[in-house]
């Protein structure tokens, strides 16, 4: 029996991402997250939107949160046209 294993090519295709951690972040922390919209929501969370080439730079994104030392919400993939019917601010 032959077992096709997927190549991480396979599961990865560049996209938009939003990353949702909790609480607000200072205007310092712009330019740690150069390219990314940075949104203050209502409710205490930040929410991170913006281009992700690779897992490569998603894994960085997602160290980069955690060096911050605030708790992450969520990473999710946004549809394309998604952007335009969420709550998402530019």
């Amino acid at each position: 029996m032959s077992e096709k294993h997927a190549s991480p090519h396979d599961h990865y295709e560049p996209g938009i991402y939003a990353i949702r951690i909790k609480g607000h972040l200072d205007d310092k922390w712009v330019d740690r997250f150069e390219g990314l919209t940075i949104t203050l929501e209502e409710d205490g969370n930040t929410l991170l939107t913006g281009p992700v080439i690779d897992q490569a730079a998603l894994h960085g994104l997602l160290k980069k949160v955690r060096d911050l030392g605030l708790p992450l919400v969520s990473v999710s993939p946004v549809e394309p046209g998604q952007a335009n019917q969420s709550d998402v601010k530019s």
